[in-house]
């Protein structure tokens, strides 16, 4: 199959970092420096906090934690995929003397590796556990009506249902703190023509009702109101510790392998078969870009790579030809399709989330509220 490429665009790549045209909204300064670049160094002003009154806010905030959960089974929360950002987390936590309740979404991708990491850490931090098994056949009907959508994030479902899992188990804990890995180091660049929120239920239900056929019963999701009221109302806040550190990715895969035999799986996110094949095969060949721009753009924005190295990591292929040629006829199989039929699904012209029903302009509003409540809360 062919990848496409953005229609009536003249190709450019940023003189800074990498980011190119195949981000259809990416603007230029006079110096060839582009948007995400611009906005990921404003960002780093509000955002990272590495410096000694950054560190008094860490400590304060901890004390915090500590000081509400008296009393409570757990503190705080975090997630735990077995990637090495949420792994990163645990350890973390764990120094910083809070008792996190982790939490582990199964959709049924797990890799071999991911499960081995998540069970090396949770014995050797001595973690209590929940682990959330969606429930395949109905997960499985979502994602394929994603794909039958062709917008060009299939994974929202999979992310939607890890955060309100998140919030809906901090509610009931009492606790106010969900201690993210998420972080500007790594992650500050990614283009919204790229994605969508992945909190817009409105969005995942609508795709569902056109394309699915069974019903969602007991899928984990919030609602727009859920999500004001648990934000809001409640004052859960998810909480960006790595942005607190000097947080560099290959020295946490160095000292994760060492106090915990983790082992790396070759890729963001590719702790999950179907997010490498999602980002290796379906975005670059339906789609036209490939998420490892943005991410190589963040590492060379954060100094932790440069730009040559990055933009020479950029020649290679997406995916390892071997891994592909073992990944598609098992994802394929897996989603109950016949190769004819996957296909057709690819054939299908792209869509953007705008085409279907979504709550953008709320949560877009709303998004800025919270960000807001957060930044004067880790002030304190």
């Amino acid at each position: 199959m062919v990848v496409k490429n953005q229609p009536n665009t003249s190709y450019r790549v940023c003189s800074r970092c990498i980011m190119d045209t195949s981000d259809p909204d990416i603007t230029f300064d006079d110096k060839g420096y582009c948007n995400h670049c611009s906005r990921y160094f404003e960002r780093v002003k509000t955002e990272l906090h590495t410096d000694d009154e950054g560190q008094r806010r860490l400590q304060a905030l901890v004390s915090r934690i500590k000081s509400e959960g008296k009393g409570k089974e757990y503190d705080c929360i975090i997630g735990l995929s077995g990637g090495v950002d949420s792994s990163t987390v645990a350890h973390i936590v764990k120094r910083l003397g809070l008792r996190p309740l982790a939490v582990h979404l199964d959709n049924g991708w797990d890799s071999e590796l991911a499960v081995s990491n998540v069970e090396r850490l949770v014995k050797k931090l001595d973690l209590d556990l929940r682990t959330l098994v969606l429930d395949w056949e109905m997960f499985k009907d979502l994602h394929l009506a994603f794909l039958k959508a062709s917008v060009a994030n299939s994974e929202i479902p999979t992310d939607h249902a890890i955060v309100a899992t998140l919030y809906q188990l901090a509610n009931k804990y009492r606790l106010k703190y969900i201690i993210s890995g998420g972080n500007l180091a790594t992650e500050g660049i990614m283009p919204l023509s790229w994605g969508y929120y992945n909190q817009d239920w409105k969005h995942i239900n609508a795709i569902h009702k056109r394309f699915g056929e069974r019903r969602l019963k007991g899928f984990p999701h919030m609602t727009l109101g859920h999500w004001a009221y648990y934000t809001l109302v409640k004052g859960i806040k998810f909480f960006p510790i790595l942005n607190y550190f000097e947080y560099d990715k290959e020295a946490s895969k160095r000292l994760l392998a060492t106090e915990y035999g983790w082992k790396d799986y070759g890729g963001k996110h590719y702790e999950s078969v179907y997010t490498r094949f999602f980002q290796g095969y379906i975005l670059p060949t339906k789609f036209g870009y490939d998420k490892r721009r943005a991410h190589l753009a963040t590492m060379v924005c954060s100094g932790q790579m440069n730009r040559e190295d990055a933009l020479e990591e950029m020649e290679k292929p997406p995916y390892a030809p071997q891994m592909l040629r073992e990944d598609m006829p098992f994802v394929i199989k897996k989603l109950g399709l016949t190769e004819d039929a996957f296909e057709q699904i690819m054939a299908k012209p792209p869509r953007s989330f705008s085409d279907y029903p979504n709550n953008y302009f709320w949560l877009s509003h709303l998004r800025g509220v919270v960000r807001l409540a957060r930044r004067r809360a880790t002030n304190n």
